[in-house]
C-alpha cells in the first residue's frame, strides 16, 4: 500500500479552508447565547514519549478579542492530530470545537522519542463562555480515530482566570478592510527584529501580503482578509542556526535544525507567540522570521513559520501556511525528515491532500478526470493535471 498525492487542488482546499471563517453554515449554535466577545485561553503541557502522551494544566487567561466566526463554532473539517471540545454545562451540549497540531506529536514519531521523554507548552484558545462549560481535550490514536486526553470543568467566574494586560507591543494593520468577526484575520508576530528593524519587518509583511493576495483563492477573498503586524521587539536580529554554532537572544526562541533537521525553523516557545499574537485579533499566526536563510515550518492551526529574506522565501511562506491554515500535508518524500513512520498505510490519513487508498472517496477521487490514468504517472503532459500521483507524506511507497 502506498501514499498518494494530488499535487494540483491547493487552491481547493484553501477554498474550504476559507468558507469556514467566511461562510455561514447550517445547524450551529447561537454565539450570542453562549459566548462573549472575548478569549479564554487555557495553557497546558504535553508531555511523554513515543507510545504515552499525558496533559498537565497550566493555567487560564482572559483576552481581548475573539476574531473568528461567529456562526461555525463547531469545526466541520475533523482536521488535526488533536481537537479540544467545549460543551455547555447545563445542557451537555457542544458549543465550539477546533482541531490542531503540535510539534510535541510531530517528536514523538522521531527517534529521540523512543528513548526520551520531553514536554512542550501548549495554548488553547476558546470564545469566552458566559456559563459553566465542560472542555475536553482529544488525541487521534493511530487508528485514525479520537479519544478523549483530558478533561475539565471551566466556570467563567473563577477568580484564577488571570485578567491582565496584553503584552505591551505596537501593532499595525497592513491591510484590512473589514470587521474581524466577518474576515479572516492574519497576525503576522516579528521574530528577530530588533527596534531598528521595524520598518523592515512592516515591509517584509506587506511583500508577504502581496504574494498571498497573488495567489487564488486569496485573490479572490481579498475583501475577507485583515492583514496584521504584530511587533514584537528582540534583543538581537536573526534567528538561532545550533549547526552553525550561531545563537541569538530573540523574543520567540525560534531556531533552524528542530529536531536535527537543518532547514526546519520552528519555536517551541508557543507561550511566547501566543502572548505576543494576543496584541491583534487573529485567526492564524505567522511567525516572520529575519534572516537570509532558507527554511520554515507549519504546523495545524498552530503557526506558520518562514524566514523574510531568502530568495525562495514567497514559496517557502505559501506552503508552510498550507501546512498551518489549510491542514495540508507535505506531498515530497525525498527530503530530509527526522520522522519516523508518520503515516500508519493502513489508515486514511485526515490530510485532505494525502491519501493511503483506504477510503479515498472520501478524498479528490471525484477531481479526477477519466482521462487521466490513476495512479498518475510522473509525466509531464500531467504536470497540470489532478490525479493520484504516487509518493508523499515523507513516503515514496508503503
Amino acid at each position: 500500500m502506498e501514499v498518494y498525492v494530488t499535487m494540483t487542488n491547493m487552491r481547493t482546499f484553501m477554498f474550504f479552508a476559507l468558507s469556514l471563517f467566511t461562510l455561514a453554515s447550517s445547524g450551529q449554535t447561537s454565539f450570542e447565547k453562549y459566548f462573549t466577545d472575548k478569549v479564554l485561553r487555557f495553557d497546558f503541557m504535553l508531555a511523554g514519549n513515543s507510545n504515552k502522551t499525558v496533559v498537565y494544566p497550566v493555567g487560564m487567561k482572559e483576552e481581548l478579542w475573539f476574531a473568528g466566526s461567529h456562526e461555525n463554532l463547531i469545526d466541520p473539517f475533523n482536521y488535526g492530530n488533536f481537537k479540544y471540545e467545549v460543551f455547555d454545562a447545563a445542557e451537555n451540549l457542544l458549543i465550539y470545537s477546533r482541531g490542531f497540531c503540535t510539534l510535541f506529536q510531530e517528536w514523538q514519531t522521531t527517534a529521540e522519542a523512543k528513548t526520551m521523554e520531553r514536554s512542550f507548552y501548549e495554548v488553547a484558545t476558546i470564545p469566552f463562555p458566559k456559563n459553566k462549560v465542560r472542555f475536553v481535550l482529544n488525541i487521534r490514536e493511530r487508528n485514525g480515530n479520537f479519544i478523549k486526553l483530558y478533561e475539565r470543568m471551566i466556570d467563567p467566574s473563577d477568580y484564577y482566570i488571570i485578567k491582565e494586560k496584553t503584552v505591551n507591543t505596537a501593532v499595525t494593520k497592513i491591510y484590512g478592510p473589514g470587521n474581524p468577526r466577518e474576515c479572516v484575520d492574519l497576525a503576522f508576530v516579528a521574530e528577530g527584529y530588533t527596534a531598528d528593524e521595524m520598518n523592515k519587518f512592516r515591509e517584509d509583511v506587506k511583500k508577504m501580503a502581496d504574494i498571498l493576495f497573488a495567489e487564488s483563492p486569496f485573490s479572490d477573498y481579498r475583501d475577507k482578509i485583515n492583514i496584521w503586524a504584530v511587533e514584537a521587539v528582540s534583543s538581537d536580529s536573526g534567528t538561532d542556526i545550533p549547526g552553525e554554532k550561531i545563537y541569538n537572544n530573540t523574543v520567540l526562541n525560534s531556531t533552524f535544525f528542530t529536531f536535527g533537521t537543518d532547514r526546519y525553523l520552528t519555536t517551541q516557545d508557543i507561550k511566547s507567540v501566543n502572548d505576543y499574537a494576543a496584541a491583534a485579533p487573529h485567526d492564524n499566526i505567522i511567525v516572520l522570521i529575519n534572516s537570509n536563510k532558507y527554511g520554515g515550518g507549519g504546523v495545524y492551526n498552530y503557526y506558520s513559520g518562514t524566514t523574510a529574506g531568502h530568495p525562495l522565501s514567497p514559496v517557502v511562506f505559501i506552503h508552510e501556511f498550507g501546512h498551518g491554515f489549510a491542514g495540508l500535508a507535505d506531498e515530497y518524500y525525498s527530503s530530509e525528515v527526522a520522522y519516523e513512520e508518520f503515516y500508519p498505510l493502513n489508515v486514511e490519513p485526515w490530510e485532505p491532500n494525502i491519501t493511503t487508498m483506504v477510503n479515498f472517496e472520501s478524498k479528490w477521487k471525484k477531481m479526477i478526470s477519466r482521462e487521466t490514468k490513476v495512479p498518475t504517472p510522473a509525466e509531464e503532459k500531467y504536470s497540470n493535471v489532478t490525479g493520484l500521483f504516487e509518493g508523499g507524506g515523507y513516503s515514496a511507497k508503503g
